[in-house]
C-alpha cells in the first residue's frame, strides 16, 4: 500500500498500523481467487491469510497462487479455524471474512475507518443483499429471530448477529477466549463483546450471491437450531441467576399449586392423606432450592472469570493509541 494512505487520520499499512485479513476456508476452490484479489485491491498493504479447513479441492493451491498466506486447520469447524487463526496472527486490525466472495471486500477500508477513528473493538459489516439467492428468505427470517432473542437475553445486539464480515481491534482478538469449534462462531463473538460491554459498532455491506461453481455447506432449519442452542448455553453460562432461578421459580410455583389442596384438607381435618402428593411437593421444593443456590454460586464464579477477560482485555492497547507492530518491547533498564 501507498505509504501515507490515511483512515479516520490514522496512517496504516507498511509504516503505520498492520492489518491482517482473515479468511477461513472449506472447500472454495471456485471463490477464494476472487476474494483475495478483492481484499488485495481494498487493502493492498494488508497480510492476507486463508486457512484451510480439511478442502478436497484446489482451494490452498488457488489462494497461494493469489497471493495469499496459505496455512491449515485440520480439526472440522468454523469455531475451530478462527480460534487457530486469533492464536496465531500478529496484528493491529484483523478483518474477518468468508472465503466465498460474497462479502464486498471494497467496504473494507470503511470498518476499518469506523474502528479507528471511534476505537471501537469490533464494527460488524450487516449484510444488505444484492441479490435474493445471496441471502434465502429463509436465512433472513431465521438470522432476524436469532437476533432477537439474543437482544432479550442479553439486553442488546447487533443487527446481524450472524455476518462474518468483522473487524476486530488486536484488544478484542488476544482478549477472546473461544471454545467452540463450530460455525456458531460468530454468536459467541457478538455475546463476548456484549458481555465484556466492549464498544462496537455496524456498518451496513453489500452481500453478493456466490459465484459459479461455490457451493454453500449452509442448512437453514439444522443450523438455525444449533445456533438456537448456542445461544440458550451462552444465556445459561453469562446470566446463571437468571436461567437456574427461572427453573427455582417454575419448580416452586408448581409445587405450590400442588401444595393447596393438601393445606386446605390439613386446615379442616388435621389429616395428610394425599402422601404421595406431599413427597412430590417436598421433592419440588428441594430441587427449586438447588437451582437457586447453583444459580447464586455460578454467578460468583461467572463474575469472576469475567474479571480475569476484563483484565486481559486491558492489557491490550486500544485500536491506534499505539500500534502492536511499534511497541516499545525492549525491556526497562535495571535500577542503579
Amino acid at each position: 500500500m501507498e505509504k501515507g494512505r490515511v483512515l479516520a487520520g490514522i496512517e496504516f499499512g507498511a509504516a503505520g498500523v498492520s492489518i491482517a485479513v482473515l479468511l477461513p476456508c472449506c472447500n472454495e476452490e471456485a471463490a477464494i481467487a476472487q476474494t483475495v484479489a478483492g481484499f488485495r485491491a481494498a487493502l493492498p498493504g494488508a497480510a492476507i491469510y486463508v486457512y484451510d479447513n480439511n478442502s478436497r479441492d484446489r482451494t490452498i493451491e488457488v489462494a497461494r497462487a493469489a497471493g495469499a498466506i496459505v496455512r491449515t486447520e485440520q480439526i472440522q469447524g468454523k469455531g475451530a479455524v478462527v480460534r487457530r487463526m486469533f492464536a496465531d496472527v500478529e496484528a493491529d486490525i484483523y478483518v474477518m471474512a468468508d472465503g466465498d466472495a460474497t462479502y464486498d471486500a471494497a467496504s473494507a477500508p470503511a470498518l476499518i475507518s469506523r474502528l479507528l477513528g471511534e476505537q471501537l473493538d469490533m464494527v460488524v459489516g450487516a449484510r444488505v443483499t444484492q441479490d435474493e439467492e445471496a441471502y434465502r428468505r429463509g436465512h433472513r427470517i431465521g438470522n432476524a429471530v436469532l437476533t432477537g432473542i439474543l437482544a432479550r437475553l442479553f439486553g442488546r445486539s447487533f443487527t446481524d448477529i450472524l455476518s462474518g464480515y468483522r473487524v476486530f481491534s488486536r484488544r478484542f482478538v488476544k482478549s477472546f477466549p473461544i471454545l467452540n469449534s463450530g460455525f456458531e462462531i460468530e454468536t459467541e463473538i457478538s455475546v463476548h463483546a456484549l458481555e465484556l460491554k466492549m464498544p462496537v459498532g455496524e456498518i451496513e455491506t453489500p452481500y453478493f450471491a456466490r459465484p459459479d461453481g461455490s457451493v454453500s455447506k449452509l442448512n437453514t432449519y439444522r443450523d438455525g437450531w444449533v445456533i438456537l442452542n448456542k445461544i440458550l448455553a451462552l444465556y445459561r453460562i453469562e446470566r446463571p441467576v437468571l436461567f437456574f432461578g427461572t427453573i427455582a421459580a417454575a419448580l416452586a410455583l408448581g409445587a405450590l399449586i400442588l401444595s393447596i389442596p393438601l393445606i386446605i384438607t390439613y386446615l379442616e381435618s388435621h389429616l395428610v392423606p394425599r402422601v404421595p402428593t406431599a413427597i412430590l411437593v417436598t421433592g419440588l421444593m428441594i430441587l427449586a432450592s438447588l437451582n437457586l443456590f447453583a444459580g447464586l454460586i455460578l454467578d460468583t464464579v461467572v463474575h469472576g472469570r469475567r474479571e480475569v477477560r476484563r483484565l486481559a482485555y486491558l492489557s491490550q492497547c486500544p485500536p491506534g493509541a499505539m500500534p502492536h507492530a511499534h511497541a516499545d518491547s525492549s525491556p526497562a533498564p535495571s535500577p542503579a
